[in-house]
């Protein structure tokens, strides 16, 4: 016997069925002897729905009672979910995320889990029960406040109580049938993995691959919690993320893209020490989080350089507000700012002792016609900037260059969402 947790994303409980479907599953692994602990997120686009509501009734609702309302959405999944499992003869429970003992920071919107007291949910489980959890919240103990994870929040409620919990694995259910070689709506070609390492699933998850968040891998990596990413719509194996093996990593495992960045240009900076620290210190101090950074050699005679950087698209008209109070002490000339981009990450456990992967990359975008406007490289992962309009281009051919192509018809996205 076994202790799983599960978790369930917002496709897989959609609707009235989809709750009941995901309950006859929960109660099978139940009935075949194990304890199970389930995580939650909101049904549908519930979520979505909230924040379109908030803003109808003012444009810039308070942070905290923006949490209280978008946790009502795991509520609804959560005690709907535990209502389906009672009526197939199996007692359940369900626990907001407060109730389930996840402790948070006070960032409303953004919390961090900084512990986890599962006290009521190891009785439930004593107790033969299924324990169902709210994903996506916790509380803030020294305000008594609710706080919601951010994006990705309930993968990383569930990698929270498994390692809590001491569980054997944690199982993270969505519309998808694990963790492909890319995008199955961008390559229907994609290739599924049956194992992949923390290092190199965390790069794929930073580089823009949605089945798992950045959050969640980090902290089962932390803590050696090993995550089975399955769909919820078929009875396949899905993927394994665990500790890396090397004789099990392959030398490409995927290509990832992110639609979500941006560019900030710094033209005509002049090419003296301290100014790069500067200007990156202007877009900490605005809570700006930077990706990949180019500076150009000075041109010469002038003295003068340029300097370009992504961000998150969210976060440009902070960026942009705050380079530009500072414009004369830094003394570049004017800024330009590029919204319409792409990132495409080659991510691999053996790039970095195969010489000739860059010469690949670069090969088969120029084959298509498609321009690189930035690079950025690591140990395990080669990333380059496109326009936007190339970027399901840039990622069918890289994939097909690194012969990652299937012949099995295997990339299914069951839901539409990829979550």
């Amino acid at each position: 016997m076994a202790l799983i947790v599960q978790k369930y994303g917002g496709s897989s409980v959609a609707d009235a069925a989809s709750v009941q479907r995901v309950a006859a599953r929960i109660v099978a692994t139940k009935q075949a002897g194990h304890d199970v602990c389930v995580v939650v997120s909101a049904m549908g686009d519930t979520t979505d729905e909230l924040l379109d509501l908030a803003q109808q009734v003012t444009a810039d609702p308070p942070s905290r009672e923006m949490d209280i309302l978008l946790t009502a959405g795991e509520r609804i999944s959560m005690s709907l979910l535990a209502m389906a499992i009672d009526g197939l003869g199996v007692e359940a429970r369900s626990f907001t995320g407060q109730q389930a003992g996840v402790i948070t920071d006070a960032a409303y919107g953004q919390a961090r889990i900084i512990d986890v007291s599962p006290s009521r949910i190891t009785a439930t489980l004593a107790d033969g029960q299924v324990a169902i959890v709210a994903g996506f919240q916790g509380v803030n103990t020294e305000a008594n406040d609710v706080t919601t994870l951010g994006r990705g929040g309930s993968d990383t409620t569930a990698v929270a109580l498994a390692a809590a919990l001491g569980a054997d694995v944690c199982e993270i259910y969505s519309d998808v049938d694990g963790v492909f070689t890319a995008d199955p709506r961008i390559v229907p070609s994609a290739r599924r993995l049956g194992q992949i390492g923390y290092d190199v699933m965390l790069e794929m998850a930073a580089s823009g691959a949605k089945v798992l968040m950045p959050r969640c891998v980090e902290y089962a990596r932390r803590f050696g919690v090993p995550v089975h990413v399955r769909s919820s719509f078929s009875d396949l194996d899905g993927t394994l993320v665990t500790k890396e093996d090397p004789m099990e990593e392959p030398i490409i495992a995927g290509v990832a893209h992110d639609r979500s960045q941006a560019k900030i240009t710094l033209v005509d900076v002049p090419d003296v020490p301290g100014k790069a620290a500067r200007i990156f210190k202007v877009v900490a101090d605005a809570g700006v989080n930077v990706d990949m950074i180019v500076q150009n050699v000075s041109a010469s005679g002038t003295g003068r350089t340029d300097v370009s950087f992504t961000l998150p698209a969210a976060d440009g008209d902070a960026a942009t507000a705050a380079l530009a109070a500072v414009r004369a002490e830094i003394g570049y000339a004017r800024l330009a700012y590029d919204d319409t981009i792409g990132k495409l990450s080659l991510v691999g456990a053996g790039m970095k002792s195969n010489p000739g992967v860059s010469a690949r990359l670069f090969h088969a975008l120029s084959d298509a016609g498609i321009n690189i406007e930035m690079i950025s490289t690591s140990e395990i992962r080669l990333s380059v900037v496109t326009g936007a309009g190339d970027l399901d281009a840039a990622v069918r051919a890289v994939h097909t260059a690194f012969d990652l192509d299937s012949d099995q018809d295997e990339a299914v996205v069951y839901g539409g969402t990829g979550r």
